[in-house]
């Protein structure tokens, strides 16, 4: 397994990032939430006010501007203009926070809301790296938001390894709705075939290749 992993700053996923014992290389690269860096100053200014969390908020705002300018386009028009346009409000905002941290009370709520962002840096700045990252992770918060809603209904899945079957199907369906796949006609067609489906073309049943197939 490799590639990257959008999350908040969960240490639950701190294993996912340490070197694969055969390559020595990271499984997964962390792609860091802007939003929840975001949050936490925002959380700052709305208590104290603060004139620096609120020049921080405008710049953050500056790299959400040109997200909005850029989404939907391919991922090599995203890279270029975020090479082109983030990387340089990247290196002003990284000023800013260094500086102003020196300012204030290393023990103040305002130091520890920058020490959020400064401490996971170079995972907030991946998504600059490739045009197919996202500079947040709401779109993935957004798709579980109805099973964390719902969840007091689903405490009881009867064991451990319900909870993991559990889990499989929601991903199915989630997977569905963002390659445009109705979920219900993919797991009616699935469950009928997967039992006589060769093991070596499950690939095939993926969600994203499963329109081409029945198309």
């Amino acid at each position: 397994m490799s590639g990257f992993l959008h999350a908040d700053a969960y240490a639950g996923f701190d294993k996912l990032y340490e070197p694969d014992a055969k390559t020595g290389r990271p499984r997964l690269l962390p792609v860091a939430c802007w939003a929840h860096a975001r949050r936490e100053l925002f959380d700052e200014h709305a208590r104290t006010k603060s004139p620096i969390a609120l020049q921080a908020l405008e710049k953050i705002g500056g790299l959400f501007a040109v997200e909005r300018e850029i989404n939907g386009q391919s991922a090599a028009a995203r890279l270029a203009a975020r090479q082109a346009q983030s990387v340089p409000l990247l290196a002003d905002l990284r000023a800013f926070l260094e500086t102003s941290l020196t300012r204030i009370s290393g023990k103040s709520e305002l130091a520890k809301a920058i020490r959020y962002s400064l401490n996971r840096w170079e995972a907030l700045c991946r998504f600059t790296q490739d045009g197919r990252l996202e500079m947040s992770n709401n779109a993935a918060e957004r798709a579980i938001r109805p099973l964390t809603l719902g969840r007091r209904n689903w405490t009881f899945l009867g064991s451990d390894s319900g909870g993991e079957r559990a889990a499989v199907f929601f991903t199915l369906i989630q997977s569905c709705k963002l390659n445009g796949v109705n979920p219900e006609a993919y797991l009616a067609d699935l469950i009928g075939r997967v039992g006589d489906h060769p093991a070596s073309r499950l690939d095939d049943l993926l969600p994203w290749n499963w329109t081409a197939r029945v198309a």
